[in-house]
């Protein structure tokens, strides 16, 4: 079942544009690769927790957010470490963590008929060869596929604990992938049901 990460709220997050929100999360990403060091990356993040904070959530929201990207930031600070200093590794790595948590920010606090409501929206002055819809319905479906993603990822690692193996990227990624396209082509086949050409 697709849902969205969405957290019910009337913070005055929840209620800004999903454009503003949008606008503000590039800025902010812009931000962190323009402006090198650790002031840039400990400003993001105090910015990035007040707004989690005037939100409303919980830390748990951002582990939740973070937890399945841990692998991908130790191996991110393993590499960085080894090429580098550890440091400069943990600098790479934090700016990553404040990258996460800001585009999970704007993702618990906007629904996603908003999300889809403010592209269309951005979208009405395009030209009229612009799939507008298409891509609407495009970016709203990988919206809803991250938590099924998670939510597999969880399954099939409580899966393996509850047979006792050990932990495997291959026994790990395999079902993930296979659910995942298997899921996939079902929503394809669902949409193309009901398309009226």
């Amino acid at each position: 079942m697709l849902t969205d990460l969405y957290v019910s709220g009337d913070s005055p997050v929840h209620r800004a544009r999903p454009v503003r929100k949008i606008v503000a999360l590039i800025v902010v990403c812009t931000g962190l690769f323009i402006f090198e060091g650790w002031p840039s990356v400990l400003t993001a993040g105090i910015l990035v927790g007040a707004g989690f904070a005037m939100a409303g959530l919980r830390p748990r929201h951002a582990l939740a957010s973070l937890r399945p990207a841990l692998w991908i930031l130790v191996a991110i600070f393993a590499v960085q470490a080894m090429l580098t200093d550890a440091l400069f590794a943990g600098f790479v790595t934090a700016r990553f963590v404040v990258l996460i948590l800001a585009a999970a920010l704007v993702t618990l606090t906007t629904r996603t008929s908003e999300f889809v409501e403010g592209i269309l929206a951005a979208l009405t002055h395009a030209p009229h060869w612009i799939p507008k819809h298409q891509i609407a319905l495009a970016i709203s479906l990988c919206l809803r596929f991250i938590p099924l993603v998670r939510t597999v990822l969880e399954e099939v690692r409580q899966a393996q604990q509850a047979r006792g193996t050990h932990a495997s990227l291959t026994a790990l990624l395999v079902p993930l992938v296979v659910r995942t396209l298997k899921t996939g082509d079902e929503v394809a086949q669902a949409i193309y049901a009901r398309s009226p050409e």
